[in-house]
């Protein structure tokens, strides 16, 4: 049956409404935070009931006491589960950034995973109708950045769905860097890739169930057939370590919540020459290349940023650039998570970078344009700009997205 967006808009909300408001339990004197997959569990699956579920995630797919939801739904008769669909680094976590574990058989529970990875449109529906699933669920713990890849496999998975006649089932998890608001550049439509398909802003500031409602009115070509299970407990001020949640690392140079908190400005050194801190202990808050003083730190603490301080620090890679040298930079360490503002800290970083280094360069294919979603940022700093004008330069766009945003928000 095709429906239209306004009835599925309408089915959406009131699965939203029926899963009732954020409750506070009493644990200890706090809050308890119920995921969405823990509702749907506690109503016996009822969402999935008779269907065939296949199911889209990673490691970060646990419950409170890190069991997998695929080996507790396997383990249970209530769910028909019958597929599971990996995305970039793979359903259990072995491939680093830029690969996949591929077509197999999961050793522990024998469930065939699908590779979603790198696939979109009719190829990705293909697969979904080859696997034989009605329902495709969605649980991923994203990072609140529009450059992290798994919004856009739910984005994917959304609109192959649509394509394949089947229906989607996102079970909603925190955004571990607060939902308080969106900052930054939204990507413009000539810039999309995999780390950007759609006019989003840099720092969504949304959860994936509510990303998915957005994706759903706004951009898909045709919308799917799409049920949420928002969480209880938690409010949009909530850093990860509010939830009680156990932190599972979403990529392997995401270690920490704290690497959250920094990933959507200083991600951006991805489309540099400089080391973004990968193959170190503290990848995104360690940045330096060979050749980088103790100028930059000096720089970067001038600028007043708000709620972080620059310390000089020198490292050597285990991997990726610079692997092996020791190159000076700086650590960034946040002092005031609610007053920091990730992605001008970003840009301050990039434009005292370029005034104190010589060796400066942008990636030569010009990444950082596909980062910061236009070519505004890599042209204003190149013309010498101050961090205040870059930031200023992507405000009326921002401001569009966040009327947008407003529309689909699930939680105050």
């Amino acid at each position: 049956m095709k429906l239209s967006r306004r009835s599925l808009l309408a089915t959406t909300a009131a699965v939203a409404a029926s899963a009732g408001p954020a409750a506070a339990a009493p644990a200890g004197g706090g809050r308890r935070l119920r995921t969405g997959f823990d509702r749907l569990a506690a109503g016996g699956y009822a969402l999935l009931d008779g269907d065939r579920v296949g199911v889209v995630t990673n490691p970060t797919g646990v419950t409170g006491d890190v069991r997998h939801i695929v080996d507790v739904m396997h383990a249970d008769d209530r769910v028909r589960l019958t597929a599971v669909f990996g995305p970039e680094h793979g359903f259990r976590g072995t491939a680093q950034a830029g690969g996949s574990e591929g077509r197999h058989d999961d050793p522990a529970t024998g469930l065939p995973v699908y590779d979603t990875y790198r696939k979109s449109g009719r190829p990705l529906a293909d697969v979904f109708t080859a696997s034989g699933v009605d329902t495709v669920v969605f649980d991923i713990q994203d990072v609140g950045a529009r450059f992290y890849t798994y919004v856009w496999t739910l984005y994917d998975c959304m609109e192959a769905a649509a394509l394949a006649g089947k229906r989607v089932v996102v079970l909603d998890r925190p955004n571990p860097v607060t939902g308080v608001s969106a900052e930054g550049p939204v990507l413009h439509p000539e810039f999309a890739t995999f780390v950007g398909r759609q006019p989003v802003s840099q720092a969504h500031g949304m959860t994936v169930a509510e990303l998915a409602l957005l994706f759903n009115a706004e951009f898909l070509p045709s919308p799917v057939a799409l049920e949420t299970v928002r969480m209880s407990g938690w409010r949009r001020s909530d850093f990860f370590d509010a939830t009680g949640l156990p932190w599972v690392p979403p990529s392997p140079n995401m270690p920490t919540p704290e690497t959250a908190v920094v990933y959507a400005g200083t991600c951006l050194f991805e489309g540099t020459n400089l080391s973004e801190g990968r193959g170190t202990t503290r990848p995104f808050e360690l940045l330096g290349a060979e050749g980088v003083d103790r100028r930059w730190a000096a720089a970067a603490n001038e600028l007043g940023l708000p709620g972080v301080r620059f310390r000089e620090a020198y490292f050597a890679p285990a991997f990726s650039k610079f692997q092996g040298r020791t190159v000076g930079g700086v650590q960034l360490h946040v002092h005031d998570r609610a007053a920091f503002d990730p992605v001008r800290t970003g840009i301050g970083l990039l434009v005292t970078a370029r005034r104190t280094w010589s060796g400066f360069a942008w990636r030569p294919d010009h990444w950082i344009d596909r980062l910061t979603g236009s070519a505004l940022v890599r042209t204003l700093i190149d013309a010498g700009a101050t961090t205040g004008e870059v930031v200023a330069g992507w405000q009326q766009e921002l401001a569009a997205f966040r009327a947008m945003r407003a529309r689909y928000l699930l939680y105050h």
